[in-house]
């Protein structure tokens, strides 16, 4: 698990985000933020990533930070939108590798449980934070809503992830040695709410 954390289909994150550059992490994080295909993805990698090369020079920061939060902003846009087209049909598709029901199950607890919350919440948990954004379209949450929730939920996100490893990458030198384990104890901390919060829900349906 830390190996792929640390590599995308056998290249190395760093490098990865070295060669998509400005354009390429924009439509990255726009797709994870929100399209169903999306969800594969290494989000979260790539914006921590993205702050170690900004803190070796490769990569501006005050180019890169409005961008990805952008680009999280408006790629949970597109799942609203595209949840509030298809509504109920979307439950209806057939698995393949591009669509899982299980992650849209997933995702619809979570949302179940936090309500227009979820929308911050779910940013830090993989493949969730790809599918709340379209249950929120599906379950026709009030736009504004959305809209305040997707705004706070992409600038801790995208910009805080992405400032963690810039300041990280400047203090300690070398810091990309550690990405996978790194990337790992955000999950497992920005994830605990919800998944002290799953559980009690599942509990109190049995």
């Amino acid at each position: 698990m830390l190996v792929g954390m640390s590599h995308f289909f056998h290249i190395n994150i760093f490098t990865l985000a070295r060669t998509l550059g400005y354009t390429g992490l924009f439509v990255v994080i726009f797709l994870e933020s929100g399209v169903v295909f999306g969800f594969f993805l290494p989000g979260a990698s790539l914006l921590f990533a993205a702050g170690i090369i900004a803190s070796q020079g490769s990569l501006n920061m005050w180019v890169l930070v409005p961008l990805l939060g952008l680009a999280a902003i408006l790629g949970d846009n597109a799942g609203y939108w595209f949840g509030a087209k298809t509504g109920p049909a979307i439950f209806r598709y057939e698995n393949s590798f591009w669509f899982n029901k299980k992650n849209i199950d997933r995702a619809e607890n979570f949302y179940k449980k936090y309500g227009p919350q979820t929308i911050i919440l779910a940013r830090f948990v993989p493949m969730v934070r790809t599918f709340v954004p379209i249950l929120a379209g599906v379950g026709k949450m009030k736009y504004r809503t959305f809209f305040s929730y997707n705004v706070i939920g992409g600038i801790l996100w995208a910009i805080g992830v992405t400032f963690a490893g810039y300041f990280l990458g400047t203090e300690f030198p070398g810091i990309d040695r550690y990405l996978p384990l790194i990337v790992l104890i955000i999950i497992l901390l920005t994830s605990l709410p919800l998944l002290r919060g799953l559980h009690i829900f599942k509990s109190s349906k049995e």
